[in-house]
């Protein structure tokens, strides 16, 4: 499974980064938002791309079929490594056939079903991106639908990857990869907690005081 970092914080990229297990960086106009840069866009992304040598999703702000297709041009001119994000509506799937025709790869975003999911994989999006946690917020379960974008998946010769994402915790991502989930995006609070378990911290803590009574 890949693992992406969902942020736009340029502090927690460079550390998730550093690990050397981070395989891309998807961004949204709220996460662009909630940084406050007074840098621009564009230049932000590049700074991204510049600390990831992997797929960047940058999302579109257009929602108008040929705004979508301009944006979407100017956005992947940035980098040899930029997925255009584009909304599963009537436009967002046809632009992505357009852009996707024309090379540019494109993560299709706010995937609610699996019939959504069939449409972006149809119109050649590189990546879909079912939002689990947003789902689990309405009482329905994010899973399920990842369980069942696979299953459509697995009958077909589609290379559209599923890329989960709205990640709250470090079980969905598990239970992603049980499903063979391709990627999983999620922030960089939830990539530290990946590494912790109370026994693990319990462990070492043993093994240090042990050795200290030799």
């Amino acid at each position: 499974m890949k693992f992406f970092i969902d942020s736009a914080n340029l502090e927690e990229i460079k550390s998730a980064a550093a690990f050397g297990i981070v395989d891309g960086v998807t961004t949204n106009p709220s996460l662009v938002s909630k940084e406050g840069s007074q840098e621009s866009f564009e230049d932000l992304v590049k700074e991204i791309c510049d600390i990831v040598k992997g797929p960047v999703s940058a999302e579109v702000l257009s929602t108008e079929y040929s705004e979508m297709i301009s944006e979407g041009r100017k956005l992947a001119g940035i980098d040899e490594n930029i997925v255009v994000k584009l909304p599963m509506t009537e436009d967002g799937v046809k632009a992505t056939k357009t852009l996707s025709d024309e090379g540019i790869n494109v993560n299709v975003t706010l995937v609610f079903s699996p019939s959504q999911a069939l449409l972006a994989a149809k119109a050649g999006a590189a990546y879909v991106s079912p939002f689990v946690g947003r789902l689990d917020d309405v009482s329905s379960s994010g899973m399920d639908l990842v369980l069942d974008i696979c299953e459509v998946y697995a009958h077909y010769a589609y290379e559209t990857e599923i890329l989960v994402a709205s990640v709250r915790h470090p079980m969905h991502i598990v239970e992603a990869a049980k499903m063979g989930a391709d990627v999983a995006t999620f922030p960089y609070r939830v990539f530290t907690q990946l590494f912790k378990h109370p026994l693990t911290d319990i462990g070492l803590e043993r093994f240090l005081k042990d050795w200290g009574k030799k």
